[in-house]
């Protein structure tokens, strides 16, 4: 089905509730009786005294609200159309970011491209989609004003644009999301709703204020406008590097993989469309294995971007025809791309942003050694207590942060010694602690160490220098890069 068939119910259509039937029953009886507080009937004065018990009354559960964008039964489909459509419409909006040869093109056999839609104004590349939405309103609708649900992205892009075009934007966020991105909402003027304990209860909520306000609700990832908007990313690739043998996309709900798949399937058919997902949220990969959307239980991510529990209707139908790789990385991998990206490209991404080089570095896409890949950077809005996170992770990943429990001398100079001789193999030390109350030998103290070398050859010779020197170290689990 085409959007264009479905737009046309935009002005009249906000959000419907499911129906639910409910039967009364008629009592045979004619005396009217009230229910205590004890739940026994008492009969009014003019009837005789009942001591029958009655049951409570119980408050019918409130209707479920739905989006009517967002239907199982009936997807929408985008086709190209809809996509240029949006770009015609956008174009003086949004930023068209470069798409540069990688560093990484002299690293590994491949040669790599990087579309950097971190450059948009809002850091990601969600205010494609929100724009073209908000642009696509009613007269009416944008008066009233919108309301959605994310976790913090497309609420950041849905509260720019919506400020720049004067349309009224509330968003609920769930508790667990970035306090950056947060505050950035605020900062762009939107009424910002901190709620739920995850997306799936945070759309909920957003649903239930939407359909109470009359506020139009916009999907952050499974509208067709957002889809569609998101697909222009697909238009610019296209025209910025030739003879494609792949494009790399992350995915969480699947809006952006449905609209970049769309753009560039049609304009070159033979280049491959390769998905991207965290372990922690592997949403799209569960839908594929049941032939539909499902459900997935999501667990804490680097790739916050990418925690979406279950991919959208719409999305899901018009990815799958155009799909050709969908794979799952670990998070040490995604902690390993994110600082790869700061040492050899200066950018600073999120976990999102990050997936696709980690996929190339966990060895996923070894089918394209040799062959031109565009791995689509799509976004940089990553906390700075996260970012100190992910650096150590990815160090401590590929063996540049070690970490090790020594036996030394408890006389004097004997920590000193243990330090001046990681001090001469140019290690710096960036913690340590000794103890002595918990092993037997009172002339000894044990030191644990936790230290930065330059590379895992590195780690490898210091390794190597201590175990000759001292008869008791040990040390912890191999380097997730080196041992997989």
């Amino acid at each position: 089905m085409q959007v264009s068939t479905v737009t046309t119910q935009l002005g009249s259509v906000r959000l419907s509730t499911k129906q639910q039937s409910s039967s009364s029953s008629s009592s045979s009886s004619s005396s009217s009786t009230v229910v205590a507080s004890n739940g026994t009937a008492v009969s009014d004065k003019n009837t005789p005294t009942s001591n029958v018990p009655v049951a409570p009354t119980v408050a019918a559960p409130e209707p479920e609200i739905v989006d009517p964008f967002c239907n199982a039964d009936s997807p929408q489909i985008i086709t190209f159309q809809d996509v240029t459509s949006a770009a015609f419409k956008i174009r003086k909006g949004v930023e068209l970011t470069p798409c540069v040869k990688s560093h990484f093109s002299d690293l590994i056999d491949m040669d790599i491209y990087l579309k950097k839609e971190f450059l948009q104004f809002t850091g990601s590349f969600k205010e494609r989609g929100a724009r073209y939405a908000l642009l696509m309103l009613s007269e009416e609708q944008k008066k009233t004003g919108v309301i959605s649900a994310s976790l913090g992205n497309h609420a950041q892009g849905l509260s720019y644009h919506g400020w720049k075009l004067g349309i009224p934007v509330t968003v609920v966020m769930p508790l667990k999301a970035s306090l950056m991105k947060i505050q950035k909402c605020r900062n762009y003027h939107a009424n910002v709703v901190v709620q739920g304990a995850d997306m799936g209860e945070a759309k909920r909520i957003a649903l239930k204020m939407g359909h109470d306000r009359g506020l139009t609700y916009i999907n952050g990832y499974d509208h067709p406008h957002i889809m569609s908007g998101q697909g222009t990313i697909g238009l610019e690739i296209v025209e910025q590097v030739s003879d494609i043998d792949a494009v790399v996309v992350p995915v969480g709900g699947g809006g952006l993989i449905a609209g970049v798949a769309t753009a560039i399937k049609n304009l070159s058919p033979n280049t491959k469309i390769i998905g991207v997902e965290s372990e922690k949220c592997p949403s799209f990969t569960r839908a594929l294995e049941n032939r539909g959307p499902i459900f997935v239980p999501n667990q804490e991510t680097l790739a916050d971007g990418l925690a979406v529990p279950q991919v959208g209707y719409n999305a899901y139908a018009t990815t799958v025809p155009l799909l050709d790789k969908m794979v799952v990385v670990k998070e040490e991998w995604i902690a390993l791309a994110i600082l790869r990206l700061v040492e050899l490209e200066k950018c600073v991404v999120e976990g999102a942003g990050a997936a696709g080089l980690a996929a190339i570095m966990a060895g996923h896409l070894n089918e394209f050694i040799g062959k031109r890949v565009v791995l689509l950077i799509c976004g940089g809005n990553i906390d700075t207590t996260m970012f100190g996170k992910c650096l150590e992770r990815g160090m401590a990943a590929e063996g540049r942060l070690q970490r090790f429990t020594v036996t030394v001398s408890d006389g004097p100079g004997g920590v000193a010694k243990l330090c001046n001789l990681l001090a001469s193999l140019g290690v710096s030390i960036k913690d340590i602690m000794h103890e002595r109350a918990f092993i037997r030998d009172i002339h000894h103290v044990e030191v644990k160490v936790i230290c930065e070398t330059r590379d895992w050859e590195h780690s490898k010779e210091m390794r190597r220098v201590l175990q000759e020197t001292y008869s008791k170290v040990h040390f912890y689990d191999m380097p997730m890069a080196i041992s997989e």
